[in-house]
C-alpha cells in the first residue's frame, strides 16, 4: 500500500511518517509534501512532468539538520519545492544502491565531492540528475546561492533549457556507463601490494598518525593492509620491515588517546577535523565500531600492547550496552548532536570536572586529558589525550599502576555524572550489513579477549538476521520497528558470510556453514557477473536504476567485491568449492586496471589477492575431548592473519565438501591445508 499524507495526534504529518527509516520520520511534520522512494512518486513525477527535488541523507548527519531546519521546516520554502517539483526524501543507509549512483552522479556534474545531505534534480521520465548540490543554505553564503533560489533557477532551466538538459543527461549516462571497469585476462600483480604499502607510507602522517590530512578518516582497511603486511614480512623475511607495524600501529594509538574515541564511554566517532585526532565529527556509527574493534583486537595481538586490549574492551562494552537491541540486532548509530547542538553530550566545562573529581583525580586526569591547557571546542572541553598517563604520572610523582587506578576511578566518576545528560539520538533501524561488520568484531573481540559475553551478543545478532531478515532463501537489507523490508544488497551477502568464517574460528556449528554456503549461492546467483567477472552492488531481482555499479575502491565501508572475493576464497577452499574460487579470481581480474590506477585505494581487494596469491594455511582440528579447546587456543595464539583454525568436534559425521574426508579418529586428528592441498593428518600440534 502506497504512503499517504494523514493527520496524527492533530499535527499534519506527510507520508514519511509511516515509513521504516528514523531518518525519514525525522522529516514527517514538514510542510514539504514529501514521498519516499516508491513507484507512485516516480509516476507522479512522470505524469505531471514535474522535475524530481531528490534529497539524500541520513539520520546522524549534522548539516542534514541544519538544511532541514533551514528550509525543510520553513513554510515559505516547502510551498516552493511544492508548487514546483515532486520531492523526494531517501536515507542513504536504507538505499545506499541510490545513494552510490547520484553521489557519482553529483561527482560528474560538479567536479566535487559529494556528501550529505545530497541534493539532486531529477528529469521526471528516466531520473537521470541534470542539476547536483550537497548543502544549501537558507541565505546566499559563501558563493553558494539559497536554497529558494536554487529551486526557482532549476525549475525554470528545467522548462526553458530542456533540450540542451536532455543533451547532458544523455552525455552523463554515457560517462557513467563508461565507468564500469571492463575486466582483463590478466590477475593483478603482487607488485601492487608493495605499491600500496609505498603510497600509504608518502602521505603517512609521522607526526600525529593517519593519513594525509584533515579531515581523518579511520580507514580500518587500510590499517588491516598494513598489520597483514607486517604478519607477511615476519613469516617470509628473517629480518622483517618494522615500518608497517609502526605505521598501523601508531595511527591506531593516536586515535585511541584522541579526541576520536569516547574516552568515558567507549566507541569510536566517525572522523576527526583536525589533523591531532582532537575534534571529531561526534556521530558513531556501528559500521567504523566493528571494523575498528577487529582492529584493536589484531593489534593487541601483534604487539601485546595493553593500550588496544583496554580500546577493543571499551568499544566492545559500549557496543553491548547502547547499541544492542532487546531483539538481538545491533542498532545504526548515534546522533553527533543533542538539546540541538553538536558535541553537547560529550563536552565539559573545567570547573564541572574539578568539582568531581577527588584532589588525587583532578591533577592527573587533566594532565592527561587536556584540561590544563585553553579549551579545544567552543570554550568548553571535550577529552584529549594530550600526555600518555606514564608522562603524567612521571611529571606528579606516582608510579604508573597509581596513576591508572586513579584515572579508570575519574572516568568512571565522570561516566556516571554523564549518564544523567540528554543523550544524542538513536538510529534504531538495524541494518544487515553494518549487523554483519559488527558480528565479525565481537566474534574476534571474544576469541582474543576471551570474553564468552562477546560471543554471546554476536550469536544474538545473527539470529536475528536469521529469524527477521532471511526470507525465502534472501536477505533482506533493514528492520525497524517490526517490519523487514528492501532487498539486500553486495555488502549485506559478503559481509556476512565473513563474518560466519570469522564466528565458526571461535566455535563450530554445522547451522552457520550451511547459511554461509547458502548465502554464497545466493551471491553468485544474484550479484555476479559471470561473464565479465565481479559483483554488482544490486542484484538481478532489484528495481532498475539510471547505473548499475561493482564498486571496486574502499570508501566508508569496505568495498563489497574485495569482501566477497576473499570470503568466496575462504569459504571455497574449506568445502572444496571451485565455483567460488572462479568467481573470486573473476573479480581481481576485473578489478586488476582500477587496482594498478590508485592501489591504495582497494584494501579489500589488495586483501584478496594476497590470499589469492598466497592463500592461507587452514588448520581443522577434530578431537572429542579437551583438547579440541586447548589446540585451537594453541594454534590462535598470535596475530595470525593467514591461518584460519576450525576446531569440529569429533561427534560431527556430516560435514560437506571436503571436510567430510576430514574425519575424526580414535585419537584426535589436526588436518592442515594450504590452498587446494591438504597434507595427512597428524595426531598433535607438535607435529605440525
Amino acid at each position: 500500500m502506497s504512503p499517504t499524507s494523514h493527520t496524527h495526534d492533530a499535527l499534519r504529518t506527510n507520508r514519511l511518517a509511516s515509513t521504516t527509516s528514523p531518518y525519514l520520520q525525522q522529516h514527517a511534520a514538514n510542510p514539504v509534501d514529501w514521498w519516499p522512494w516508491c513507484p507512485e512518486a516516480l509516476a507522479l513525477a512522470r505524469e505531471q512532468n514535474r522535475p524530481i527535488l531528490l534529497s539524500i541523507g541520513y539520520s546522524a548527519c549534522h548539516w542534514c539538520h541544519v538544511m532541514a531546519h533551514e528550509s525543510f521546516e520553513d513554510p515559505v520554502t516547502a510551498e516552493l519545492m511544492n508548487r514546483l517539483f515532486v520531492n523526494i526524501k531517501v536515507d542513504r543507509e536504507e538505499r545506499p544502491d541510490l545513494d552510490r549512483v547520484y553521489q557519482t552522479a553529483h561527482q560528474l556534474l560538479s567536479q566535487r565531492a559529494g556528501g550529505w545531505p545530497l541534493t539532486v534534480f531529477l528529469a521526471p521520465d528516466d531520473h537521470t540528475p541534470f542539476f547536483a548540490g550537497t548543502y544549501f543554505p537558507r541565505e546566499p553564503r559563501h558563493g553558494l546561492p539559497s536554497f529558494a533560489q536554487l529551486l526557482v533557477g532549476v525549475e525554470r532551466a528545467w522548462r526553458e533549457q530542456g533540450a540542451a538538459i536532455r543533451e547532458q543527461n544523455q552525455s552523463l549516462l554515457e560517462v557513467l556507463a563508461s565507468l564500469e571497469p571492463q575486466g582483463g585476462a590478466e590477475l593483478p600483480e603482487a607488485g601492487l601490494l608493495d605499491a600500496a604499502f609505498h603510497q600509504l607510507a608518502l602521505s603517512f602522517d609521522a607526526e600525529h598518525g593517519g593519513f594525509g590530512r584533515a579531515p581523518k578518516f579511520p580507514h580500518a582497511a587500510d590499517l588491516e593492509l598494513l598489520l597483514r603486511r607486517q604478519a607477511r614480512s615476519a613469516a617470509n623475511d628473517g629480518d622483517p620491515d618494522p615500518r608497517p607495524l609502526q605505521m598501523a600501529g601508531f595511527t591506531l594509538e593516536r586515535m585511541i588517546r584522541g579526541g576520536l574515541t569516547d574516552q568515558l564511554g567507549g566507541g569510536f566517532c566517525r572522523y576527526s577535523v583536525d589533523d591531532e585526532w582532537m575534534i571529531p565529527h561526534f556521530e558513531k556509527m556501528l559500521y567504523d565500531n566493528g571494523p575498528l574493534l577487529a582492529l584493536c583486537c589484531d593489534a593487541y595481538t601483534a604487539t601485546n600492547d595493553p593500550l588496544f586490549r583496554d580500546a577493543a574492551l571499551a568499544s566492545a562494552d559500549w557496543v553491548m550496552r547502547e547499541m544492542q537491541s532487546p531483539e538481538g540486532g545491533y542498532y545504526s548509530t548515534l546522533d553527533a548532536d543533542s538539546e540541538g547542538h553538536e558535541g553537547t553530550f560529550y563536552v565539559w566545562d573545567r570547573d564541572a570536572v574539578r568539582a568531581r573529581l577527588s584532589a588525587a583525580e583532578y591533577p592527573l586526569f587533566a594532565m592527561v586529558y587536556g584540561l590544563d591547557r585553553p579549551p579545544n571546542f567552543e570554550g568548553r572541553w571535550h577529552l584529549h589525550g594530550y600526555r600518555t598517563p606514564a608522562q603524567a604520572a612521571e611529571s606528579l610523582g606516582l608510579d604508573l599502576p597509581q596513576a591508572e587506578a586513579l584515572l579508570a576511578s575519574a572516568r568512571a566518576t565522570l561516566f556516571s555524572a554523564r549518564e544523567h545528560r540528554i543523550h544524542p539520538g538513536r538510529d534504531e533501524k538495524i541494518l544487515t550489513s553494518w549487523n554483519a561488520l559488527m558480528i565479525k568484531g565481537m566474534a574476534r573481540a571474544a576469541r582474543v579477549l576471551d570474553r564468552p559475553d562477546y560471543l554471546e551478543s554476536a550469536e544474538q545478532a545473527l539470529a536475528f538476521i536469521r529469524s527477521t531478515l532471511w526470507r525465502d532463501g534472501r536477505l533482506l537489507a533493514t528492520y525497524k520497528d517490526g517490519v523487514a523490508h528492501l532487498n539486500a544488497y553486495l555488502d549485506d551477502y559478503a559481509n556476512l558470510i565473513k563474518a560466519l568464517l570469522e564466528l565458526l574460528q571461535v566455535r563450530w556449528s554445522s547451522a552457520d556453514l550451511a547459511f554461509a554456503i547458502e548465502l554464497a549461492e545466493v551471491l553468485l546467483d544474484e550479484f555476479n557477473d559471470a561473464e565479465r567477472g565481479g559483483f554488482w552492488f544490486t542484484g538481478r531481482s532489484h528495481e532498475s536504476l539510471i547505473h548499475r555499479a561493482k564498486p571496486l575502491g574502499d570508501d566508508s565501508m569496505p568495498a563489497g567485491n574485495g569482501v566477497a572475493a576473499l570470503a568466496l576464497q575462504r569459504l571455497g577452499h574449506l568445502i572444496g568449492e571451485v565455483r567460488y574460487l572462479e568467481a573470486a579470481d573473476g573479480t581481481l581480474r576485473l578489478a586488476a586496471e582500477s587496482m594498478r590506477r590508485m592501489p591504495h585505494a582497494h584494501a579489500s581487494l589488495l586483501m584478496a589477492l594476497d590470499d589469492w596469491l598466497d592463500p592461507p594455511e587452514m588448520l581443522v582440528i577434530r578431537a572429542a575431548d579437551d583438547r579440541l579447546e586447548t589446540w585451537q587456543q594453541l594454534a590462535q595464539q598470535g596475530y595470525r592473519p593467514h591461518r584460519l583454525v576450525f576446531a569440529i568436534p569429533s561427534e560431527l559425521t556430516t560435514l560437506p565438501g571436503t571436510l567430510a574426508a576430514m574425519r575424526a579418529g580414535e585419537r584426535p586428528r589436526i588436518y592442515r591445508c594450504r590452498g587446494t592441498h591438504c597434507e595427512p593428518p597428524v595426531a598433535s600440534l607438535a607435529d605440525l
